[in-house]
């Protein structure tokens, strides 16, 4: 990630306050893994010999409570408490809608970690939500032409076709599509696929999914259903990666059905 840029920070009409780190909460609906292992003790080396370089972004909490909520930034502030700090560097954004929210924390992450690097799961909400119809296009880009201000690029961003957004990814369209409907899977389904007990890939191997199953339906006391959906978790290995998608979502009717 580069520096800080606070001319842009500047020409957004932005101010850097000191807020303390327990007037801090996660935003709502953040859904990206914290660092962990050699990359967070990496930040939390850096915060303590250099502090911290660039501010994070928040708001005022929407509940009404005396804090605010992070929509960039969650690994430094998480890395700054480890390190001790009692404050951190901060923008506030004032007046944001819930989806211009949103789309801050989806986007920063985009920006600072890579789509390649963010877990399936986390893939399919972005885009997902990408192609939802709740925010205005233009407002989205002018929130990531932000973003890269702050973090010292100039490219910007513009279009709003199916295709742009694909060349924007690096994704087919028919990828897209089919992350959107991993995006609808159970969080359990999505836990499976993310920590590669479940590869939704072609030929993917998954003897891991029987005992999956099991564990699920038996604590469901729904074992009569079990074998049934064994057999139909067994074609996975030969199905493409549609055609994965597909089952997934078979499996997930009918563990909802099962569970009636």
């Amino acid at each position: 990630m580069t520096g800080f840029n606070f001319e842009a920070m500047l020409s957004q009409n932005n101010q850097i306050k000191q807020i303390p780190l327990d007037m801090l909460v996660p935003f709502h609906n953040h859904q990206f893994s914290l660092y962990d292992g050699e990359r967070r003790d990496d930040m939390v080396e850096s915060i303590r010999k250099n502090g911290v370089m660039t501010p994070i972004v928040c708001r005022p909490n929407p509940d009404g409570s005396d804090t605010y909520e992070i929509l960039i930034g969650h690994n430094r502030w998480n890395c700054s408490k480890i390190a001790g700090f009692e404050t951190i560097p901060a923008i506030i954004k004032e007046q944001l809608t819930e989806d211009e929210a949103q789309t801050y924390v989806d986007e920063s992450n985009l920006i600072q970690r890579g789509f390649n690097d963010l877990k399936v799961s986390e893939q399919a909400r972005i885009i997902a939500r990408r192609y939802s119809e709740m925010f205005s296009q233009g407002k989205r880009n002018d929130i990531i032409n932000e973003i890269k201000m702050l973090n010292g690029e100039n490219s910007a961003v513009t279009g709003n076709s199916r295709e742009k957004v694909a060349e924007e990814y690096g994704l087919s369209r028919n990828t897209i599509a089919r992350l959107v409907r991993i995006s609808k899977l159970s969080d359990s389904i999505l836990g499976w696929i993310d920590k590669g007990q479940l590869a939704v890939e072609q030929g993917a191997d998954s003897k891991n999914v029987y005992s999956l199953l099991a564990n699920a339906f038996i604590s469901m006391s729904k074992a009569d259903r079990l074998a049934e959906l064994i057999e139909k978790a067994k074609q996975l290995n030969s199905l493409s990666r549609d055609g994965i998608v597909s089952m997934l979502e078979s499996l997930q009717a009918d563990t909802a059905s099962a569970g009636n």
